[in-house]
């Protein structure tokens, strides 16, 4: 089975020669397996003979040529339009269970919850003459799938869906109450932000707002999309104790990227493959741990498909380095401001370093960040050197213009190894012609990533690198972050709460704690292992180490595995 798609953002037909009609052998044999349609080439899939001469010689990169296995073809779910996007097969949902999807950004995830909600109906790929829903039913009689669509046709099924942006929350004007009692809940939970406007309110806040709208929706099935995404730790194990408690007697389906509150939370896995615009692959139901094993392996042994590299994990934490250069070091500090006063413990940062940073949303850490930068004084104490920072904030706004014009306009501003060590690893390169304001959510934070590591610095701030990111590119974006520091001899602080990425990036951390919105505590940089230790003591949580992909996994509360190593105070690793 051939599958060519076009990549309409990317073809601009007005500014090439029409390479791919020009070059194409079967056209220029006479053949019209490419043709111009609406002012954009088309390729028949049926003339095309796949040599690829299209794919290589596009200027924008804009055509993909890929041949599947030919069984495939029955098994098409959607497609979106003449050389448009595939998805193949679809997870189902089952009673009394969280099903989690896991893939990568742009793979189908969110077409197939779309299908399942019945905000989307399935065409099957037929394009010309999109099927009926008896047609469909008819498809897929005698599956569990047949009686699901049925459902679905006749409206049988109570839906609610929590949807992967939540940003658009902040458009509403007025009170948190005003908008709860618009959605017909009662928001439990939400009682401090009653009485706060919708369009002050913080990212996590919106969350956890979008959450509890979705969850008390009377409903037969639940639709959370990247449910995490701005909450701290605690917030997001709280979340998922709520989700796994309304799949007692429901249908659940989530698409989650924190692979350890994916762990915990889900029952089974969905893994789905494919190339990222081009097609997407719903694999068979696999049990949670040895689902995101087999994601965190890139091969999938059922089916014998190589989708991607291997994640790997260190079993123990990394050693600390002795012989170090200080690059900044403080005493005690506390600044104080509106009612919040922060307190930091001396410390040192060093050439080289990549420290995490955990603590609840709204704590100070992007205030301890602003007094090393010198932006703002401390009330009490001193900083011993002034530094370059640049800074990549946890909410980012698109601005005008292309990719390409953001980082050529600021090339004066990069170090000389912006373009080897990130925007080729990061793929930057790849939507370099896309409007800024016309990029996904991940890939507006992969471009923020880069532009961010690409400036010249002593200390580059990282704020939440991870939200909207998929598995996949988290663990591509901590390998940049850890290769610029060292090759770079400069340090960041990564402020995030994905224990995996945490666990990959940093060699040490900051632990801030106290109230958030009131008092902050920052205590560190301490080694990962010490830190780690010292801030799943105050959340009450422990991880064991996964015996086949040496990933973090959280102990059930109460476990005997979570009382062993709470009695030894191994909050991460076990001895």
């Amino acid at each position: 089975m051939r599958v060519a798609v076009l990549n309409k953002d990317r073809c601009q037909p007005k500014k090439c020669s029409l390479e791919c009609i020009k070059y194409c052998p079967r056209v220029r044999g006479g053949v019209e397996a490419i043709v111009m349609e609406e002012e954009k080439p088309t390729i028949s899939e049926e003339l095309c003979v796949g040599c690829g001469i299209c794919v290589h010689k596009c200027p924008f990169k804009a055509i993909h040529i890929e041949n599947l296995p030919e069984e495939l073809h029955e098994e098409v779910i959607h497609q979106y339009g003449k050389n448009g996007f595939r998805l193949f097969r679809l997870p189902l949902p089952k009673r009394g269970k969280v099903v989690g999807l896991l893939g990568e950004n742009g793979i189908g995830k969110t077409t197939a919850l779309k299908i399942l909600s019945g905000k989307l109906k399935p065409n099957l790929g037929r394009i010309e003459k999109e099927p009926t829903w008896d047609d469909i039913i008819e498809e897929w009689r005698g599956t569990e799938l047949a009686n699901f669509f049925r459902e679905i046709a006749n409206e049988n099924i109570k839906i609610s869906f929590k949807p992967q942006y939540i940003d658009k929350l902040s458009l509403y004007k007025g009170r948190v109450e005003e908008f709860i009692d618009e959605m017909g809940v009662k928001g439990e939970g939400l009682e401090e932000l009653m009485d706060k406007k919708m369009n002050e309110i913080s990212g996590g806040e919106l969350q956890k707002i979008a959450i509890t709208v979705a969850m008390e929706k009377p409903a037969d099935i639940y639709f959370f999309d990247e449910p995490s995404s701005y909450l701290d730790i605690r917030n997001r194990l709280e979340m998922a104790k709520k989700i796994r408690e309304l799949a007692e007697n429901k249908m659940v389906v989530v698409v989650e990227h924190d692979l350890a509150v994916l762990d915990f939370l889900a029952d089974i896995i969905h893994i789905l493959y494919g190339k990222k615009g081009v097609y997407g692959i719903v694999a068979g139901a696999k049990t949670v741990r040895h689902g995101i094993n087999l994601y965190l392996s890139g091969y999938l042994k059922e089916e014998n498909v190589r989708f991607g590299e291997e994640i790997k994990f260190e079993k123990h934490p990394p050693r600390e380095i002795r012989e170090r250069e200080t690059l900044i070091s403080f005493d005690n500090l506390r600044k104080s401001y509106n009612g919040f006063e922060l307190v930091v413990e001396k410390g040192k940062i060093y050439k080289g370093e990549v420290i995490g940073v955990v603590g609840p949303n709204g704590i100070g850490k992007t205030t301890f960040v602003k007094m090393l930068a010198g932006v703002i004084e401390p009330t009490e104490g001193n900083i011993e050197a002034k530094v370059k920072i640049s800074y990549k904030p946890q909410y980012i706004k698109a601005g005008n213009g292309t990719v390409r014009e953001l980082f050529e306009e600021n090339k004066d501003k990069f170090h000389l190894l912006y373009e080897k060590e990130i925007l080729n690893p990061l793929g930057i390169k790849d939507f370099y012609d896309y409007e800024l304001k016309n990029l996904s959510g991940g890939e507006l934070q992969t471009v923020a990533i880069a532009y961010s590591l690409s400036l010249e610095a002593d200390i580059y701030l990282i704020d939440e690198p991870s939200a909207y990111l998929d598995a996949k590119q988290r663990m591509k974006v901590a390998k940049v972050i850890r290769r610029i520091m060292e090759k770079e001899n400069k340090a960041a602080l990564v402020v995030e709460h994905d224990v995996y990425f945490i666990d990959m990036v940093s060699q040490s951390l900051m632990v801030f704690s106290g109230i958030p919105g009131k008092k902050g505590v920052a205590r560190g940089p301490f080694s990962l292992r010490e830190g780690m230790n010292l801030f799943l003591k105050d959340l009450g949580i422990t991880f064991r180490r996964d015996e086949e992909s040496n990933r973090p996994r959280v102990n059930k509360i109460g476990s005997t595995l979570d009382r062993e190593q709470k009695a030894i105070g191994e909050y991460y690793y076990e001895l």
